[in-house]
């Protein structure tokens, strides 16, 4: 009861946070806020495949471009609704994941992290040579963010700190969402996957069908932070796709903590935040990235918040005197 009471109060604090940055903040740090939300979008819904499920992906970026050209798709051609564009990056996002995973989830380990690989870079280079419908390497550009019309009310987002909310929005549903998704049944039988998927086939259930829900989740959540971060910087391109962009939220897990459900949040702060800070200083910010990366992983097990926890239940279950109960 009182560690329920712990974690609603921090829920609030964070919440309240939150909150405060969008009202009070300047342009910058509530872009760079917004940035924080759509990585750590991609990066929960990835860890549901890699920390939940075990499987590495490295076409990843191919549901994010999913996303990103479905909305600006929709948006140039069809309608400026930002709410339907993003239905309709999702759903481009989750049918592409869908036809990737039927073919990558017959297949584990090394095998399944290639395929996922091979398809990504497919996309990439589709969206590269489709000049006439996706801009080839200049992009989609011109994709504006229109007002929500809910029949009794407009509201505008053309202005950044009525688009943050927009996106603390979609955060925090994806918050929601993806801890009803590892708490539920189906989470376990995932968890189950990860650690012995013999176990759980001679239980009767479908391995493969549990992998392709497990990706395609995945991917869907890829394709929300797509079509987000497009709205944000109002284009899309290529690079979104490409398998450079997959590396991203494996970084965040790994700097957060697979195993954790706070991981991939906490890891897009500090990968967002320590990039900026090492830019400002030097274009070789992936170097220095690195480094820190190897200190990180090789100084916290488990990632940082992983780290946290073993030494909290560390203090737990040592006496003063610093023996063991």
């Amino acid at each position: 009861m009182q560690n329920r009471f712990w974690t609603f109060l921090l829920i609030a604090l964070v919440l309240a946070g939150l909150v405060s940055i969008g009202l009070f903040s300047g342009r910058f740090v509530v872009y760079l806020s917004m940035r924080v939300m759509i990585l750590a979008i991609f990066a929960m819904g990835y860890n549901i495949l890699l920390g939940r499920t075990g499987l590495l992906s490295f076409g990843h970026a191919a549901f994010y471009a999913g996303g990103a050209y479905g909305l600006g798709l929709f948006s140039i051609h069809v309608s400026t609704d930002p709410l339907l564009g993003i239905l309709m990056g999702v759903l481009l996002a989750c049918a592409l994941a869908l036809i990737v995973g039927f073919f990558c989830v017959r297949h584990t380990e090394i095998y399944f992290a290639m395929l996922t690989l091979a398809f990504g870079m497919m996309v990439f280079s589709l969206i590269w040579n489709m000049r006439e419908l996706t801009g080839g390497d200049d992009g989609l550009v011109g994709i504006m963010r229109e007002p929500i019309s809910l029949g009794f009310i407009s509201i505008s987002l053309l202005k950044t700190s009525h688009y943050y909310f927009f996106v603390l929005f979609w955060f925090v549903v994806s918050v929601w969402i993806i801890h009803l998704i590892r708490s539920s049944p189906f989470g376990l039988v995932l968890s189950g996957l990860r650690e012995n998927d013999r176990r759980v086939e001679f239980s009767g259930l479908s391995v493969k069908n549990y992998r392709l829900a497990s990706f395609v989740i995945s991917g869907t959540f890829a394709g929300l932070a797509g079509a987000l971060g497009a709205l944000l910087e109002n284009n899309t391109d290529p690079f979104s796709a490409h398998w450079s962009h997959s590396a991203e939220p494996i970084l965040v897990s790994l700097i957060g903590g697979i195993q954790t459900f706070t991981g991939p949040i906490v890891g897009s702060v500090i990968f967002i935040v320590l990039r900026e800070i090492i830019e400002r200083f030097t274009q070789n910010w992936m170097l220095w990235f690195g480094i820190i990366l190897l200190v990180i992983i090789m100084g916290l097990r488990g990632g940082v918040v992983g780290g946290i926890t073993q030494l909290f239940k560390g203090g737990r279950h040592t006496s003063p005197s610093g023996g063991k109960p």
